[in-house]
């Protein structure tokens, strides 16, 4: 039978995830972890309650072309588009992409 992961472990090999900047499959193969168990942990946090943690960001200057941006998430994906949107459906957007 395959050993347990202590609550320790499972949020260091979290956090190590989250500032990898790769995805869950390139992750798993890089370490070795099974992509379900690290699945498994991603939504066991989600579900925990997990306070957002909040992130600095740096604002340019408007494009001349006045629209467009490029918004790089915590789990390293990155969402680029020349449309407007409004805050909602950002927010929504931004939901999504995280919880890929």
């Amino acid at each position: 039978m395959a050993q347990r992961r202590s609550k320790e472990e499972i949020e260091q090999l979290l956090e190590q995830y989250r500032t990898s900047g790769l995805t869950q499959i390139e992750y798993c193969q890089q370490t070795g972890i099974v992509l379900s168990s690290l699945g498994r942990y991603l939504r066991q946090r989600k579900g925990a309650g997990a306070e957002p943690q909040l992130v600095r960001i740096k604002v340019d200057a408007e494009s001349p072309s006045g629209g467009g941006f490029t918004l790089v998430l915590g789990n390293g994906r990155r969402i680029e588009s020349d449309w407007g949107f409004a805050e909602a459906e950002l927010g929504r957007l931004i939901r999504v992409a995280e919880g890929a």
